[in-house]
């Protein structure tokens, strides 16, 4: 079970599917997303290995025929609801589950309605590397997790989700009915798992409506720590194929992080090459040192505001040259002239009628 898999889901998905699973069943289920590849015309049977299926759900050897079963057999009645403009789908996560006496294997495939959703994906989508999901201890924390990953670079630095809302995407309608035991066991919690294990961390901010905290705002960070660092390599590369082999250890997060905030701020499609140029100029340059990605999000949105003709030129000079903060506003004519200097205390004498 490889925990550089990717999980690759739609945003939509993420953001209207309400279901409730536990634990063990979120870490399944997320495995098993993971196993499914980009060019997959339709879903497989996914085989997984008794020995790393009791490891993922911390089953022991004594009863992992008895207890493994039991498992699937309440994933599979698991119901849950995507709301899909004026339809609601209702639907398993699982088709079927099979096992092979003696095989030391067993098989699981997702429903066919979840296709749309983990298939062919041309835009719009979340891709996270299943290691930062295993370790977590609460339940809400990899849900969180993906709501927030799928909304990482927001133009406006948050994602503000109203507080029903949020217990609805986490099926937590009636867990902890006071705000102040939601905020400390779901929002608090996951804050932590989130900071010590996974790529992304968050602060929030509560919105009141009167006395009540009805809308959290979130706002979410890379954790470039919990990640490899990119290694320096040269910047000249035949084709992208090339690229991804001289970077030694390049991380495809990092890749396709860029990629989205330049398509999100710019509304321009870059190659894989150019986000890794922009990734090692990035990183040489002292403002934000220790994250690149926050820099170039910071010229993404400067960009918005200039008459730009060659995007990838223009922004290669601009991860070189960058000193201090930029002006989003353009400065106005009578506030382009040089004041004249003066000699302060002459001239106050002369005010004062000194002579």
């Amino acid at each position: 079970m490889e925990k550089n898999y990717l999980v690759t889901k739609s945003n939509y998905f993420i953001m209207n599917s309400s279901y409730d699973l536990s634990l063990e069943e979120q870490k399944i289920i997320l495995t098993l997303a993971s196993m499914v590849q980009p060019d997959d015309e339709e879903f497989k049977p996914y085989k997984f290995k008794i020995s790393e299926f009791m490891e993922l759900l911390g089953v022991d050897t004594k009863t992992k025929y008895t207890e493994i079963p039991k498992v699937t057999k309440e994933l599979m009645k698991k119901v849950f609801e995507i709301q899909e403009g004026d339809t609601l789908i209702q639907t398993a996560w699982l088709s079927g589950v099979k096992y092979r006496k003696g095989s030391g294997e067993v098989e699981l495939t997702f429903s066919s309605y979840l296709k749309p959703y983990m298939i062919k994906l041309g835009s719009m989508f979340t891709q996270y590397k299943l290691a930062n999901i295993l370790s977590m201890k609460s339940k809400y924390s990899p849900r969180i997790y993906e709501i927030l990953k799928c909304n990482e670079f927001k133009k406006q630095g948050y994602v503000e989700i109203e507080v029903e809302e949020l217990r609805k995407l986490l099926k937590a309608d009636n867990i902890y009915p006071l705000y102040a035991d939601f905020k400390r066991f779901i929002i608090i919690q996951t804050q932590k798992e989130l900071n010590k294990i996974s790529d992304i961390s968050f602060d929030f901010e509560e919105i009141k409506t009167g006395r009540k905290v009805t809308s959290i705002r979130f706002f979410i960070n890379s954790n470039l720590n919990k990640t490899k660092r990119i290694s320096k390599e040269t910047n000249t590369y035949a084709n992208d194929e090339i690229a991804a082999t001289v970077v030694e250890e390049l991380e495809i997060d990092y890749i396709n992080k860029i990629k989205a905030i330049i398509e999100s701020y710019c509304n321009k499609k870059i190659s894989d090459k150019t986000a890794i140029d922009f990734y090692n100029l990035a990183k040489k340059n002292e403002i934000h040192k220790g994250n690149p990605l926050k820099l170039i999000t910071e010229i993404a949105e400067y960009s918005t505001t200039q008459n730009i003709k060659n995007l990838n030129a223009w922004f290669k000079t601009m991860l070189k040259d960058y000193e201090k903060p930029l002006q989003k506003v353009k400065q106005l004519k009578f506030n382009n002239f040089k004041g004249r200097d003066y000699d302060y205390d002459d001239l106050e004498k002369k005010l004062l009628g000194w002579d």
